[in-house]
């Protein structure tokens, strides 16, 4: 099969590689119908991230199931499944408490820019559809895998209710998918901020209320001014850098929540400031297997309709070209299509 590997930041390469095999009886292979470039993909290619030995990319899929292990049997060859970039078997402790994220065999996917994947812990871990959806919605279920549960594991962790204000930090695939969650949840008021005319526009579409286009305390400021100097009942930070985890912790209310979801690089939080602010703090990688039958179904029956944050196709052979236009910025999020 061929599939992509990074060797150095900036150089992702297109490969002969070894065809995925059941290795164990819980493994399943499943044929790539799309997947993508994410954003948390970019630290490497930056160089903010350790590569060392060349080893292959990608952690969002959908696709067609062309093997099964003796052991699973949630699944059969021939359906179209949707999984998560974290791998379960959906009943440990940890799975049972709805943080499969957190699996006790957890395994996070890291070869799924390419033709064809092996799946660890499939019986947990994917979720078949019925029938072979239209081609059409295949961007939409490739975000539910991904950017689209950790949105809306941003809403969840931030507690956003019916009626609150909610700000999203971040106008990157997950910030504006996090944009869409806060709507299905209810919020009357959505503040994204985001430099980007086009950014801003989907944001719009998605469901926010306000776009507040400064940063660091000066987006605070404006946020608080937006709130009648409180700050809002709810953040969502999708990022990850330590500016935007200080905007979002001082954006929300006394009492507030704020849901971090951006992979942390370089953050530090000040436990004293913390302590004396009320807000509180949830986040971690998202539990994307708790939220894959309700997101599949609004999607399926239109309700959200998250694969808009794909403004870019490439065929998979061309994947270096989606993350360099990501990297620039022309990209929100490249689809990559074998």
């Amino acid at each position: 099969m061929r599939g992509a590997v990074i060797h150095a930041p900036g150089d992702v390469r297109f490969e002969t590689l070894d065809d995925p095999k059941i290795l164990q009886p819980t493994d399943a292979v499943i044929r790539t119908a799309v997947t993508c470039v994410c954003g948390s993909d970019l630290w490497p290619w930056r160089g903010l991230e350790p590569i060392g030995d060349p080893h292959p990319m990608g952690h969002e899929y959908v696709g067609v199931v062309e093997e099964v292990g003796a052991e699973v049997t949630a699944v059969r060859p021939g359906q179209f499944v949707v999984g998560s970039f974290a791998t379960s078997d959906n009943t440990c402790a940890n799975c049972r408490n709805g943080f499969q994220s957190n699996c006790v065999h957890r395994e996070f996917m890291s070869t799924c820019q390419a033709d064809r994947v092996r799946i660890p812990h499939a019986q947990g871990t994917l979720v078949a559809t019925d029938g072979h959806p239209a081609e059409e919605l295949w961007p939409s279920l490739l975000a539910v895998s991904d950017v689209m549960g950790t949105g809306w594991w941003a809403a969840d962790a931030a507690e956003v209710q019916p009626g609150s204000t909610v700000v999203v930090v971040g106008d990157g695939a997950v910030g504006l998918c996090a944009v869409i969650a806060a709507k299905e949840r209810g919020a009357e008021r959505i503040i994204a901020m985001s430099r980007h005319e086009s950014r801003q526009k989907l944001a719009r579409e998605f469901g926010a209320t306000d776009i507040v286009t400064e940063r660091g305390e000066d987006g605070v400021a404006r946020i608080k001014e937006l709130t009648g100097g409180i700050g809002a009942d709810a953040v969502l930070e999708c990022v990850g850098t330590a500016q935007a985890m200080r905007q979002a912790l001082h954006s929300a209310r006394p009492g507030g929540n704020v849901g971090f979801v951006g992979v942390p690089h370089e953050v530090a939080i000040d436990g004293q400031e913390l302590f004396f602010s009320h807000v509180g703090l949830r986040g971690g990688p998202a539990p994307v297997r708790r939220y894959l039958p309700d997101l599949i179904e609004r999607v399926l029956s239109g309700r959200i309709d998250p694969g808009k944050v794909f403004d870019l196709t490439l065929p998979l052979d061309r994947v270096a070209e989606g993350y360099q236009a990501m990297d620039e910025r022309r990209a929100i999020k490249a689809l990559l299509k074998p």
